[in-house]
């Protein structure tokens, strides 16, 4: 179940609708650490590519936050049912390129789609509400999608992780630009042919791959207006840094440990 395929995988960057080679031509290669086989190779993207991916989900947005989030959500439970469908492969690929078990796997699979689910109920969590609070004044709750969201994702769990912000920030209507971990980037793209099979538009939902310079070029561009991060502790408080230099919204996660203990059976 971990052994590589017969063929390697290449994964490019998947832009407005289409799997698209980096600007660069450059790719790393993608290793099994069961076998420390090459499986595959994974685009090394550049600013450029970024820049791309988001001008690709700037102009998704309009049409794609105008639509009701009843109507988003719709797409989202479409989805859900694939994951579903698909767990077994999605959870094979997260052996072969990430190295936990089967079990393990189908629980990092099982794990995301929860918050898919969640995400699925967002018609009814987020309706807003209107406050008379004195006898001329009316105050009005209500949630905006900001516009393009960037989600940048660590090794650990290839599939859990990146959900904690796909399907919510998506149903509230942002779109999205995705940075999977370099190291782990299969499980995302069978995901990516995921979200397309369930009729996301084009736009929608971007992935682009690489290592530090695409993360930055992410941060940085001025139409990203929230980042989500989730990896090491002293890289999350550089983003989170940066984020607030730049005055733009952010969630950086860091310091959680996976620990193990070996027995001598």
């Amino acid at each position: 179940m971990g052994e590589a395929p017969p063929t390697e995988t290449t994964v490019n960057n998947y832009i407005a609708g289409e799997l698209c080679p980096p600007a660069s031509k450059d790719y790393l290669p993608i290793i099994n650490p069961s076998t420390s086989l090459q499986i595959g190779q994974v685009a090394l993207s550049s600013p450029q590519d970024v820049n791309t991916a988001v001008s690709a989900a700037q102009s998704a947005f309009p049409s794609w936050s105008s639509l009701t989030v009843k109507a988003r959500a719709a797409y989202m439970l479409k989805f859900h049912a694939l994951v579903r469908e698909n767990a077994q492969q999605l959870a094979q690929l997260i052996v072969l390129e990430n190295g936990k078990n089967i079990t393990e796997a189908l629980a990092d699979v099982a794990k995301g789609n929860e918050t898919v689910e969640y995400a699925c109920s967002l018609p009814q969590l987020m309706q807003g509400k209107i406050d008379r609070v004195s006898g001329q004044v009316t105050c009005q709750d209500r949630r905006d999608a900001l516009g393009v969201v960037a989600s940048i994702v660590p090794f650990n769990f290839p599939f859990m992780v990146p959900f904690w912000t796909l399907p919510i920030a998506l149903v509230t209507g942002n779109c999205i630009v995705l940075k999977p971990s370099e190291k782990v980037p299969l499980t995302m793209y069978k995901v990516i042919e995921l979200f397309e099979k369930a009729g996301f538009p084009k736009g929608v939902i971007n992935m682009v791959n690489g290592t530090k310079d695409c993360v930055q070029a992410l941060i940085d561009h001025p139409n990203v207006k929230a980042v989500t991060f989730v990896g090491s502790s002293p890289v999350a408080k550089i983003v989170s840094d940066r984020c607030h230099s730049l005055n733009k919204r952010c969630t950086a996660l860091g310091g959680a440990k996976n620990h193990l203990i070996a027995l001598p059976d």
